[in-house]
Formats: structure tokens, sequence, C-alpha cells
């Protein structure tokens, strides 16, 4: 009965959205990460972003249109964010996005990996560092183990999403550092979600090769 209703809700992104945006009290918490770390409506105005997975659109708006491309695996998701919004969006599997080497000046990642095993991470983090120009900067936040023991309504939530690979700091810089260098790493606390912060620039090349 519970998965079932588990299924409907995200069968249904604006419900999922709603409910996300309460839990982690109306995103507060990541606007203020992207507009310190990316500064997208500052800096150099020929800078071209991606939003890696990018759901339901719910970060577009923090990016400026004409230089924004969103994608996500999910078709329903991806025509719900573009009723919401007129950045670009389309559907696309990250590992094997449709877009030219050297594209992107940044990229967005937010609350993706957990979804996905150590295999596809990787796949995905080859992706990006085709696509990223040289010295391109990621910026990746990350549903982590909860921090305080009592948050019990943040267990909740990492079940309710159904993210099966919630992953520590160590892991993810694991994966991460073959092809991206590691700049800052931090914790914060979205609403009831602990979230971990990385602040990453592209390798020439990867550092295993």
């Amino acid at each position: 009965m519970l998965q079932q209703l588990l299924d409907t809700i995200a069968r249904q992104p604006a419900v999922w959205d709603a409910f996300r945006s309460v839990a982690e009290f109306g995103f507060t918490a990541d606007y203020k990460v992207i507009e310190r770390e990316l500064n997208p409506f500052g800096g150099d105005q020929q800078r071209r972003f991606l939003d890696f997975g990018c759901g339901t659109g719910q970060f577009a708006r923090c990016f400026p249109a004409d230089r924004y491309y969103g994608f996500d695996i999910a078709p329903h998701y991806v025509s719900h964010a573009r009723r919401q919004t007129p950045h670009r969006l389309c559907v696309m599997n990250g590992t094997a996005v449709g877009f030219a080497s050297d594209t992107f000046d940044a990229a967005l990642i937010m609350g993706v990996f957990h979804h996905l095993d150590d295999a596809t991470v990787i796949a995905c983090v080859q992706e990006l560092h085709r696509m990223l120009r040289h010295n391109g900067t990621i910026l990746m936040l990350e549903d982590i183990p909860t921090q305080n023991p009592l948050n019990l309504a943040g267990r909740a939530m990492h079940w309710l999403d159904r993210g099966d690979n919630i992953r520590t700091v160590a892991h993810y810089q694991q994966l991460m550092e073959p092809y991206f260098s590691i700049q800052q790493s931090s914790t914060i606390l979205s609403g009831i979600c602990d979230l971990g912060v990385y602040v990453m620039t592209r390798n020439t090349a990867p550092t295993h090769a």
C-alpha cells in the first residue's frame, strides 16, 4: 500500500516538488549555495550552464534562461518543467548526453547521484568531464547520511525519496576525483535534509589515466 502511494507521488511531478519543497524549507539553503558558488547572473556573461538531471526544473530560475540547458531522463518531469519555465529543457540519459564536448563552463548536480549506483555515477562523471570546458566548474549537492542522530525526519525523507545510494563525503570524493579536483567540501542542512556540498574544477585529463 505505502509503496503504491510512493509510486503514485513519483508519477506526479508537481506533488513531489511540493513535498520536497516543504521538507527543504523552500530550498532556501540550496539557492544561496548556487548564488554564492556559481554566481550565475554575475561574472562572465558568456558562461553556459548545464543542469545535470534537472528533474522538475526547480533550480532553472537560478540561471539566465539564454545560457541554461537542463536535461533529465524522466519525460514526465521534463514536461512538467517546461510548463513552469522558459529555460531550455530536454530528455536525455546522463551516461550518453547529446551535447558536444567542451560546451559548458559550469554544471549543477542537485540530488541526482544518490539514485544511481557507482558504475552509473562514474559513467555520468565521464560525460561531465567531456562536456565541460578547461577549468570548468561543478557544483554538486547530494544527500548524505543524517548528521544528527535525532533527525528522524531526515532519515524518513531518505526512505521516502528512495535514493538507495546515500554516500559519505569520502565516497563521493573517491568517485569524482579522477576527473575533477574538489576545491571545497562542506555540509549544509536544507530543511530536514543533510546535503554534501562539493565545488570542483575539471582536471585536464583523468588522474588515473
